[in-house]
C-alpha cells in the first residue's frame, strides 16, 4: 500500500466535540493508524487532548477570538483565517507533504495560498453549502443577501480544489446538478460512527428513561430548535410525565419567550456538552430527535444516535441516511402535529422503539466504519496525484 504525507487543515476548533471536528480527528486518526503521516493544521482553540497519532500544528494564540461555535464571524475571516494561511505556508514549507485536504470552504481559502506557491494538490472536504447555511448567521447582511453570496461562493470555490470530498450523496449531487461541476471530481465519502465510544445500551427500561427524550448539539436557528419545542407542546398536552434533555453548550436564551409561551420549563433539561459523556447521557433516553429541516451535510447527532442503539424521530431535511420505520421514523419537513405523533408513539411502545435503535446500530457498523472511509480516501489521493504526475 501506498503511504501519503498529508496536511489537514481544520479551519475551526480542533478537537471539539460537534460534527466537523470530530470528522477531521476520526480522518487523520484513521489515515496515521493505517500508515500514513498526516499533520493537523488548526486554529489555537480547541480541548486538551491525550497521546495522538498526529502532530497539531496552532496557529499563535488570539487573544481577542475564542469563539467556539459552528459559522462564520468577520473577526475569523479577516483575521483568524488570514493567519492560519500563514501557519499553513510555514509548516508545509519546513516539511514536505504529498498534498493538503482541507475540511471547510475557509480551511479551502486558507490552503490556496500555499497550495499554489508550493505547487500541491488540494483535496476539499465539503462538510455543507453557503448558500443554505450561510443565512443563518448573524453577519449584519438580509437573509437574502447572505444566500446569494453562499451561492457565489458554492459556485466559484470548489472547482478551485483538485478533487471535492462530499460527506453526503445530497451535496455531491447538487454539486453536479446545479453547480455543474465533473462528477469524476467529487466523491461522497461518509463520515463514520464513533462505534466504540457512542456504545449501545438496553438500559432503558426504568421509568425516567422510557418517558425520556434527547437532543445534543448547538442551538443555532438552522437547527430549528423551534419545531421541536412546538412538538414538545403538543406531547406533553397528551404525557405531562415527558421531558426533553437538551444536551448543548448553547445557550436556550433565544428561545426564552417560546419557552415562557408554550409552559415548557418543567419539561426541560439543559445539560452541557462534553464528549466523553454524551453516551451516558443518550443512554437515559428513549427517543433521540433530529428537527432539522434543511441539511446539505450529515448531522453528527444521527449518527452518534444511531451507534447508541436510540429510536430517532427526525425530519426529512436531516435524515439521508434513515430508513423510515426500519432506522428511524422520518417526518415531512415542517409537519409538527406529524413529529409529535411520532414521538408519542414510541412512548406507548419501547418494544419498538428498541427495534428501531437495534436496526440503525446494525446499520452503522454495516456501513458507517471509518476504515472504509479512508480506503476511499486513499483512493482518491492516488488518483489525485497520478493525475498531477501524468
Amino acid at each position: 500500500m501506498t503511504t501519503y504525507s498529508v496536511a489537514v487543515v481544520a479551519a475551526c476548533p480542533f478537537p471539539q466535540p460537534r460534527g466537523t471536528p470530530i470528522r477531521i480527528f476520526r480522518m487523520a486518526e484513521s489515515l496515521a493508524a493505517r500508515g500514513h503521516r498526516v499533520e493537523v493544521i488548526t486554529y489555537h482553540l480547541g480541548q486538551k487532548l491525550g497521546d495522538v497519532s498526529f502532530p497539531i500544528s496552532r496557529i499563535p494564540n488570539i487573544p481577542t477570538y475564542g469563539r467556539l461555535r459552528p459559522g462564520p464571524s468577520y473577526q475569523k475571516l479577516l483575521l483568524v483565517d488570514p493567519v492560519l494561511a500563514i501557519k499553513i505556508l510555514s509548516v508545509l514549507r519546513r516539511r514536505r507533504f504529498d498534498l493538503i485536504h482541507a475540511h471547510h470552504y475557509e480551511g479551502l481559502l486558507a490552503s490556496l495560498p500555499a497550495a499554489r506557491l508550493l505547487g500541491l494538490p488540494v483535496v476539499f472536504d465539503v462538510h455543507t453549502l453557503l448558500r443554505s447555511e450561510l443565512p443563518h448567521y448573524s453577519l449584519g447582511l438580509p437573509r437574502t443577501t447572505l444566500h446569494w453570496i453562499g451561492q457565489i461562493l458554492d459556485r466559484w470555490l470548489p472547482p478551485l480544489a483538485d478533487h471535492i470530498v462530499a460527506v453526503t450523496d445530497a451535496i455531491r449531487g447538487r454539486l453536479i446538478g446545479e453547480m455543474g461541476m465533473n462528477p469524476e471530481k467529487i466523491t461522497t465519502v461518509y463520515t463514520a460512527a464513533e462505534l466504540e465510544h457512542f456504545t449501545p445500551s438496553d438500559g432503558i427500561g426504568a421509568d425516567a428513561a422510557a418517558r425520556t427524550l434527547i437532543y445534543t448539539g448547538t442551538l443555532e436557528s438552522y437547527q430549528r430548535i423551534d419545531l421541536m419545542l412546538r412538538a414538545l407542546r403538543r406531547v406533553v398536552d397528551q404525557r405531562p410525565d415527558v421531558r426533553l434533555k437538551i444536551v448543548s453548550d448553547s445557550s436556550l436564551e433565544p428561545y426564552a419567550d417560546l419557552i415562557q409561551q408554550l409552559q415548557l420549563s418543567p419539561h426541560l433539561e439543559l445539560l452541557p456538552d462534553h464528549y466523553f459523556q454524551l453516551p451516558q447521557n443518550l443512554h437515559t433516553a428513549l427517543i433521540a430527535l433530529s428537527p432539522r429541516v434543511v441539511c446539505d451535510g450529515l448531522p453528527a447527532k444521527i449518527l452518534n444516535y444511531m451507534a447508541t442503539g436510540r429510536a430517532i424521530v427526525a425530519f426529512a431535511g436531516s435524515a439521508e441516511i434513515l430508513e423510515h420505520e426500519r432506522t428511524g421514523l422520518v417526518i415531512p419537513n415542517d409537519d409538527v402535529e406529524a413529529f409529535a405523533a411520532a414521538i408519542l408513539r414510541l412512548l406507548a411502545d419501547p418494544q419498538r422503539a428498541r427495534e428501531l435503535g437495534r436496526n440503525a446500530r446494525l446499520q452503522v457498523e454495516e456501513f458507517f466504519v471509518w476504515e472504509a472511509a479512508v480506503q476511499r480516501l486513499e483512493q482518491i489521493y492516488e488518483t489525485v496525484l497520478r493525475r498531477r504526475t501524468g
